[in-house]
């Protein structure tokens, strides 16, 4: 209660600091500076965190910002609904500061479901030696896949995250460490990688009560960002690949040890380890009216032979969003404003194999298909409608559960 407190309290400051700055605005317009980005039009995927719009008053080394997503639902499963609901998934702030050239400082405080949750998401601090060597360290975001990084409800046409990327690699999966990271840059194209070592995941990987094996239980420790679980780093790299005006490959790794294995210097366990490779991509073609964007995801993870098959030791899933453009030009006052209809196709399978004894294959996949229609008024804003169907198997494979919802929400930078 004393923490969430002291959180709100420090919000408001933060709010009254960021009237004042407006009142300021209202006099001399000279003084605050919104720095304009259309966040479509994206550099690397390892860009994304500074790829923002940002406010910035005169001199003042601080720019801020942030985004809003809220939207409504109706969701039925196999014909039962609990009706219309609205939702305020999430509002998120950050904060950025150049200390002095080549130094720079972005925060990135997220409150989901009003308050429900609050976290610290990001707070690093980048040194440039040069564009192929920087310094990160703090709370970091690992770069594995792409969505992970480039999160920003803004930034998408679909009210709901990917299942690959919330199911099996947890979105917004970030931990304290530090590490390396470059770009090179050669004609039309340019090449980056990322290195970290940082905290990682905990028991609660296979010891959850979600009844399977889940990378997602596992981030939830809240002593991660004071020490590691196992005592040992999780190593996560990745490789990027972009052609301008064509798009982006990337490929990223994470592995590292997840359970307590060792306890004031004895040995109690085995080390268990989770290894997850990403492949993600996305390109722009037709003069950028055509944009697609996926990503495929392997998780291995060393279970206990003690364990049941619930919980499975390979797991695997991909999405792709083809989005097109189907006007763009002065609508309602904006002046290039866009109409967009697009679809996602995604599936997850929680447990991949067969049951030893009779050999049957085992379930706990989820497939769905989501057609979109979305406005933009301006890059950074989307107003969004979403239908989604799926269908989703238990461990046993008995006949598939279907849901329906029909979304529609907005969410803007700010």
């Amino acid at each position: 209660m004393k923490i969430s407190t002291y959180i709100f309290r420090n919000f408001l400051i933060l709010v009254l600091i960021s009237n004042s700055i407006f009142c300021i605005a209202q006099k001399d317009t000279v003084v605050v500076k919104r720095v304009p980005i259309d966040t479509i039009k994206q550099k690397l995927n390892m860009d994304a965190v500074y790829n923002r719009p940002f406010l910035t008053a005169g001199k003042l080394p601080v720019a801020i910002g942030g985004y809003v997503e809220a939207n409504t639902q109706y969701v039925g499963t196999d014909g039962v609904t609990e009706g219309f609901s609205f939702q305020m998934r999430r509002l998120t702030l950050f904060v950025s500061s150049t200390i002095t050239k080549k130094i720079k400082i972005l925060s990135e405080l997220e409150f989901e479901e009003g308050t429900k949750e609050i976290n610290l998401e990001y707070c690093a601090m980048d040194l440039e030696f040069h564009p192929l060597l920087n310094l990160r360290g703090g709370i970091i975001m690992n770069p594995i896949g792409g969505f992970n990084q480039n999160h920003d409800g803004p930034r998408w046409d679909f009210i709901d995250r990917p299942i690959s990327a919330t199911g099996i690699i947890p979105t917004t999966l970030s931990n304290v460490g530090m590490g390396i990271n470059g770009k090179y840059f050669l004609h039309n194209w340019i090449f980056g990688y990322e290195f970290y070592l940082t905290n990682g995941f905990d028991d609660k990987v296979i010891d959850n009560d979600e009844g399977r094996t889940s990378l997602h239980a596992g981030k939830q420790n809240p002593d991660k960002f004071e020490e590691s679980n196992s005592g040992l780093p999780l190593y996560t790299g990745k490789l990027a690949i972009r052609k301008r005006n064509v798009g982006e490959i990337g490929f990223s790794y994470m592995t590292g040890v997840y359970n307590k294995w060792k306890a004031e210097g004895m040995v109690i366990d085995d080390q268990r380890s989770i290894s997850v490779f990403a492949i993600d991509y996305n390109t722009s073609i037709l003069k950028s009216k055509l944009n697609i964007t996926g990503e495929y995801v392997n998780a291995m993870i060393d279970v206990p032979s003690t364990f049941t098959q619930q919980y499975g030791n390979k797991q695997w899933g991909a999405y792709t969003d083809v989005v097109y453009t189907l006007i763009q030009r002065k609508m309602f006052g904006w002046e290039k404003a866009k109409l967009n209809i697009g679809v996602r196709a995604e599936y997850t399978d929680y447990n991949v194999g067969s049951f030893a004894n009779v050999n049957t294959k085992i379930g706990d996949d989820i497939w769905a298909i989501v057609p979109s229609l979305s406005f933009r008024p301006i890059g950074t804003t989307v107003i969004r409608f979403n239908f989604r169907f799926e269908e989703a198997h238990d461990l046993l494979n008995n006949p598939p559960s279907r849901t329906n919802a029909i979304q529609f929400g907005f969410s803007s930078y700010f």
